[in-house]
């Protein structure tokens, strides 16, 4: 079957990489792409925006099956105009997709069929958020409540700290994103993510990973759209798992479905683990960039024939995903400057070395120029290897991305370390 990929980051190369592998696929289509997609797909000048151009296309290319990587796509309502004109669709329609449009709309949906999730307000003008803190013990959470990029999340550790974050909100610090506020009980524990794929009534785990949001080593500085991450987590045991499924992701989908607007697609739950279980902080409408490297690299059998059966409503007809036993961890590697103005134009080389090593090194922010391959935006290359435990993946990784010339760009140099110091603690 033909099929077309939505989307130019890491996330979709690694989308690519997995759905290249399928004996069922045809042709592969990508629109916009990038360099590192193209040895895996047909790259094509698509607009996403233009859903009319989008459908055109789907038809004079025989295109049977449209996997939809980023999330405004999603909110924009593509998938709802697709499916209109008969296509298959991995990724769900416009109102289901408000789950992560619209944290306030999932947090509504939480309240009504009892998911936990942290004690919140909704304010949409700055005089009602400022009443509403008052209410709230610091440090407390400030979220914007649209799509802000993954950076409209602020913990504020003093009362002048929330006045600063409501500031920036409501005088457009993050566009109509911040239009409304969502203020939320600050929660203790761990933070993790779990994935599930839906058909919009059977519901199936998509396997565990933690991401590192900070941009320094140690976890500090400003929050970014991920600097690296590993799969699985060992802190989400089996146990707290089937928790997950049972009191979080089979609840939304039922009420999704009671709604008359069933999710299909992937579901990523980010989940805090407290003393009382796990509790959703948010939830993204596709696989997280870096998490979904790593599960790509994770995956065993075929990611289309799971894709296909989730569009077609028949999750319950095949087996469920498996993954290795092996852990993947990738390293983001990042332009100078990010997450402020990232610096464009370096110049990369000797990817090839690095994957001669084993690892995959998966393309986000790249252009070709002439014979060059040069950095084009903040997030660059994910390098991304597996191994028996997390020490053996990290090592691999960062023995691969020590090969890349990449002069202008930067990465952690410890991602990774909370699984490393379970394993010493263990060992």
């Amino acid at each position: 079957m033909n099929v077309l990929l939505i989307g130019s980051g890491a996330r979709e190369h690694a989308l690519a990489w997995k759905l290249a592998q399928s004996p069922m696929l045809g042709k592969l289509f990508a629109a916009p792409g990038n360099p590192g997609i193209a040895r895996h797909a047909q790259l094509v000048d698509i607009d996403p925006a233009d859903h009319r151009g989008t459908v055109d296309f789907c038809l004079k290319n025989s295109v049977e099956l449209i996997v939809i990587g980023p999330e405004a796509p999603l909110v924009d309502g593509l998938a709802d105009n697709l499916r209109t004109m008969g296509f298959g669709v991995f990724g769900p329609n416009r109102i289901p997709a408000q789950l992560e449009g619209s944290k306030g709309f999932t947090k509504d949906l939480c309240a009504r069929h009892g998911i936990p999730t942290a004690r919140y307000v909704r304010a949409s003008d700055k005089l009602a958020a400022e009443a509403a803190l008052a209410d709230f013990a610091l440090p407390v959470v400030i979220k914007a409540d649209g799509l802000a990029a993954g950076k409209g999340v602020i913990i504020a550790e003093t009362a002048e700290e929330a006045q600063a974050a409501l500031d920036i909100m409501f005088e457009g610090g993050f566009g109509a994103a911040g239009a409304e506020v969502v203020i939320e009980q600050f929660l203790t524990g761990e933070e993790a993510s779990f994935f599930a794929i839906t058909d919009g009534t059977t519901a199936l785990p998509f396997g565990s990973a933690q991401d590192h949001k900070r941009v320094g080593d140690g976890d500090t500085g400003p929050n970014t759209g991920g600097m690296g991450a590993y799969s699985p987590a060992s802190i989400l045991t089996p146990e707290l798992e089937e928790r997950v499924m049972a009191e979080i992701i089979r609840p939304t989908v039922r009420a999704m479905a009671e709604n008359g607007t069933p999710y299909s697609g992937v579901l990523y739950a980010g989940l805090m683990l407290t003393a009382d279980g796990p509790s959703l902080i948010e939830y993204n409408v596709r696989f997280g960039d870096p998490e979904c490297q790593v599960l790509m690299a994770r995956l065993e059998g075929d990611l289309l024939e799971l894709m296909r059966a989730t569009a077609r409503g028949e999750l319950a007809e095949i087996d469920a995903p498996r993954f290795s036993a092996e852990t993947a961890l990738t390293i983001v590697m990042a332009a100078r400057g990010y997450p402020g103005t990232a610096e464009k134009g370096g110049r990369i080389a000797n990817i090839g070395a690095a994957e001669t090593l084993g690892a995959t090194v998966f393309q986000a922010g790249t252009a070709a120029r002439e014979d060059e391959l040069v950095a084009s935006g903040g997030r660059v290359l994910s390098v991304t290897a597996k191994g028996k435990d997390v020490r053996e993946a990290q090592a691999k990784a960062y023995e691969a991305a020590g090969l890349i010339d990449f002069a202008t760009g930067f990465y952690r140099r410890d991602i990774g370390w909370r699984e490393v110091e379970r394993l010493k603690a263990a060992s």
